[in-house]
């Protein structure tokens, strides 16, 4: 497995976190924690966009995306 950065970690573990941090939420609260959550998933496709077109980086923005979602997700399976 490719070397992810630990940013592109934090941001994918944000958005993780302000996605379950909806559960339980109705109304304006759950209106604007979607929001948060919207938010923290659009930064990290555009953190793991720019990190994909780097030079010398060899996978492709899909697989960088598929290896930081696996790590956050899976840890003990990500390498």
């Amino acid at each position: 497995m490719a070397d992810i950065p630990d940013e592109l970690i934090k941001l994918e573990r944000s958005a993780v976190e302000a996605h379950a941090k909806l559960s339980g939420l109705e109304g304006e609260a759950y209106e604007a924690q979607w929001r948060a959550w919207h938010e923290a998933a659009a930064v990290f496709q555009a953190a793991v966009t720019e990190y994909a077109a780097r030079d010398g980086v060899t996978m492709s923005r899909y697989e960088v995306e598929q290896a930081v979602k696996k790590a956050v997700r899976h840890p003990a399976s990500a390498g």
